[in-house]
């Protein structure tokens, strides 16, 4: 039987061994065969085995290593792993929501550390502290959580057990954006700006009668806009009969003109407003408890003039705020406007029914400061943007910005996107001056000026109307001239052949 290299120089190995020798540790290699092979080769100056040699064994003897020198114990890995207990997996979609619980990710953590067999205690020391540096568990970042609004809503001190309303989340923010917009956005130049009840008296008439003015236009303004309303007064100021009977009466609207008025006449004047037929009535009954109950004046109280036929608590908080009023501030005028769009916003929860009803829900937080011109900017918001329907979501500010819960998101997408084409439009203007000094040599200044501004969406489109007239006058230029027609015989002439080769 043949025998191969290696077991000779195994055999030969154990030939040379001293019997006296220490027994040995068998212990497991980690090395491959071939790394093996490669030593135990047959060379020609392979030395004999001495007695000092260091040799380790592995499981196997040709897995027998043989050191020639002694050398430091070489490096070994170790690794640590960590796994900490935690809860069984809920499903994917109550994971997300209980991401506050403490449940714990499972964690594995592996380290490798050196050390060296001949220093027991150093490496001891070193591995143990390296296996109890443990970094906390990595837990996964919450998912940002967007701002909630909320409403006005009560809340009770603990301690005094007094309440208080808070405001509606954002509320200052959205007051401030709707002012901008009633100043010089897309709600400026309202029909209540110009047409309002408080706009109506007749500035040079006496202050008792600018009053009585104001108090008539807001009793016509119920369910009629401010274009009719605006009309109907201009007619009793100017063609309400004179008082007969009375010295120096002249036409117009004054309180004894609309103690005398016939209510036929009465009623054609104002015929244009809404429900002029009962309103024909209120202004006759209340002319008359103005003569005998407050002096032939408005009275200067909230409740003397909700006293009055077809006065209500708006009419009269508006009349008692206005400059041509009594010009006090007792409490909020609310309006169709007023009550529809602040519930649009969110700021009643629940949603109030009556706006009478609003009126004491937004005296309950708003600033009193704020009272007199909350009327006027919802008033002019609700005539140009937020109107009754068709509301223009995509020019508001509010639903550009999301504040506003009730705008349209298809609107308002629209709005966003035609902002972003709205281009940047730059000028530059060019100035050169040339002048000549004392010695006849000329000196050229130029100045360059650029002016930026945003493009105007009707200079736009008349910028896109001027190119495609330019691109039409160069077509009609470049055309050329149409082909003569051919005459009827040669036309005839060429198709004869053709014809003849059919046949």
């Amino acid at each position: 039987m043949r025998t191969s290299s290696v077991a000779k120089e195994t055999s030969r190995f154990f030939d040379n061994a001293p019997s006296a020798a220490a027994p040995l540790l068998l212990r497991r290699s980690t090395r491959s065969t071939t790394d093996l092979a490669a030593r135990f080769s047959s060379t020609a100056d392979t030395k004999p085995a001495t007695a000092d040699d260091d040799i380790t064994f592995g499981s196997d003897i040709e897995d027998a290593i043989k050191s020639s020198s002694p050398s430091p114990p070489a490096a070994r890995k170790r690794t640590a792993t960590v796994v900490k207990r935690v809860r069984a997996s809920l499903p994917a979609a109550k994971a997300i929501k209980k991401q506050k619980l403490d449940a714990e990710a499972v964690k594995i953590k592996t380290e490798e550390t050196l050390y060296r067999e001949s220093d027991e205690s150093g490496s001891g020391s070193e591995s143990e502290s390296a296996f109890e540096e443990e970094s906390p568990a990595a837990k996964p970042k919450p998912k940002p959580k967007s701002r909630q609004r909320k409403p006005a809503r009560k809340t009770i001190d603990a301690a005094t057990g007094a309440a208080t309303v808070q405001p509606p989340t954002d509320w200052e923010d959205m007051y401030a954006l709707v002012k901008a917009m009633r100043v010089s956005g897309p709600a400026a130049h309202a029909a209540v700006d110009t047409m309002g009840c408080e706009r109506l008296a007749n500035p040079a008439a006496s202050a008792r009668d600018r009053r009585f003015h104001t108090l008539v236009a807001l009793m016509l303004s119920s369910q009629t806009k401010d274009t009719v309303n605006a009309e109907a007064m201009a007619r009793l100021q100017a063609e309400l009969p004179a008082a007969p009977g009375v010295p120096s009466a002249a036409p117009g609207l004054t309180l004894d003109n609309m103690l005398a008025v016939d209510p036929v006449v009465l009623n054609e004047l104002i015929g244009k407003v809404g429900f002029h037929n009962n309103k024909t009535k209120y202004l006759k009954q209340a002319a008359v408890i103005l003569r005998d109950q407050h002096g032939s004046d408005i009275p200067p109280t909230v409740e003397g003039l909700m006293s009055l036929p077809g006065v209500g608590p708006k009419m009269a908080h508006l009349c008692m705020g206005a400059e041509n009023g009594w010009d006090t501030v007792t409490g909020i005028g609310v309006d169709v406007h007023v009550h529809r769009i602040t519930n649009l916003w969110g700021w009643q929860d629940p949603a109030t029914k009556t706006p009478e009803a609003t009126r004491l829900a937004l005296e309950a937080w708003l600033p009193r400061d704020r009272w007199k011109e909350l009327n006027w900017l919802l008033v002019g918001l609700g005539q140009k943007v937020c109107l009754p329907v068709g509301r223009r979501c995509g020019d508001c500010e509010l639903g550009l910005r999301g504040l506003c819960r009730a705008a349209d998101r298809k609107k308002v997408l629209e709005g966003r996107r035609r902002r972003e084409t709205e281009n940047v439009k730059v000028e530059v203007k060019v100035e050169v001056k040339t002048m000549v000094d004392d010695e006849g040599d000329s000196k050229t200044t130029t100045t360059t000026t650029v002016v930026t501004k945003t493009e105007d969406r009707i200079v736009k489109k008349e910028e896109e109307w001027e190119e495609l007239g330019v691109r039409d006058v160069a077509v009609n230029e470049s055309v050329p001239a149409p082909p003569t027609k051919i005459k009827t015989k040669e036309r005839q002439a060429r198709r004869a052949p053709a014809r003849a080769m059919k046949r």
